[in-house]
């Protein structure tokens, strides 16, 4: 109906009821299952909802607009989800696992460092990459100014020309694995983000999207 601001002004002006009186004090709590809360004696419902997987693909941004005028990943979701946000931020050339929601404690509890839920991403990197420049990536590099470190890091094909390492990261620095590399003189030419939490992005297709299920988003809650 209103912003929180807007909300208590339509109580200050008397057009608020709740189970048939007149709520004239901001703050009254009530059971959105259970109460009667009417707007001019309307009734005005809980929004539902909404926990949904999607893979973003490369070259979008992850904000509503821009002023660049480059591609938002909005343009993939339905229209009606006006309030959702991105819980978390691909860069404009990274792809991968993404969730949406309107649900803002849900969107703290995975992005907070102090929860510390896991990521794991694919980075595929230009050039050979050694085991000993993985090894610093867990004992942690300094870039401007900040310590960027992996959870984990694992070689899964290496040549002269590009070498592919999964990475597991428990914070969300901006452009942390591209960064990561950087001190180790190497370009990331390639990079996805399969699994946040214990979700994994599996065979969903550039673009789309899809609900979360009820375990899925108990599991995503679950303290570490």
């Amino acid at each position: 109906m209103a912003s929180r601001r807007g909300g208590e002004q339509y109580i200050r002006d008397g057009r608020v009821t709740v189970n048939g009186r007149l709520a004239d004090v901001p703050g009254v709590k009530v059971d959105p299952a259970n109460d009667d809360v009417r707007v001019d004696g309307a009734p005005v419902r809980a929004a539902r909802k909404i926990y949904a997987a999607f893979h973003k693909p490369c070259g979008c941004i992850c904000s509503r607009r821009d002023e660049r005028g480059r591609p938002t990943v909005y343009r993939f979701l339905p229209k009606e989800w006006q309030s959702v946000v991105s819980v978390g931020r691909l860069d404009f050339q990274s792809e991968g696992l993404l969730f949406f929601t309107n649900d803002g404690q849900f969107a703290l509890r995975l992005t907070h460092p102090r929860h510390g839920v896991r990521k794991k991403y694919v980075a595929t990197v230009e050039g050979r990459v050694e085991r000993s420049m993985l090894q610093q990536l867990v004992r942690g590099v300094g870039h401007q100014g900040q310590t960027l470190r992996a959870e984990r890091a694992e070689l899964l094909q290496a040549s002269d020309a590009c070498s592919a390492v999964e990475l597991e990261l428990g914070e969300g620095k901006n452009r942390e694995v591209r960064r990561m590399f950087e001190t180790q003189g190497l370009v990331v030419k390639r990079l996805q983000r399969t699994q946040i939490g214990k979700i994994k992005l599996g065979d969903l297709k550039p673009g789309r999207w899809r609900m979360l299920t009820e375990t899925e988003i108990k599991t995503l809650l679950e303290k570490t």
